[in-house]
């Protein structure tokens, strides 16, 4: 599990978990925490699966929907892609 620093110096943003960031949010990947996750897979699928989709650390993430029953799922944008994730399994994404 990486650890998550508690400032970055060239951002002023608390760390947020991706499920519970809204439309709009723009932040950067800082780790991968698949124990904060729920999901059918186990943690090291969550993760690998995460990283798969292009959630790596560093990477520009953007929320630019959510879903109409229950704000499920969300499409993101990962650097040039768009994605849509399970807002349970978002929860594994730490960004800042």
């Amino acid at each position: 599990m990486t650890q998550i620093p508690h400032h970055n110096g060239h951002s002023h943003h608390q760390p947020i978990l991706l499920g519970n960031a809204r439309r709009g949010y723009r932040g950067v990947v800082q780790a991968i925490d698949p124990q904060r996750g729920t999901s059918s897979l186990q943690p090291v699928e969550l993760e690998s699966r995460l990283i798969e989709l292009g959630f790596v650390e560093g990477a520009k993430v953007e929320v630019l929907h959510e879903g109409i029953i229950g704000r499920d799922p969300i499409a993101v944008r990962v650097d040039n892609i768009t994605i849509a994730v399970r807002r349970r399994e978002a929860m594994a994404v730490v960004l800042m």
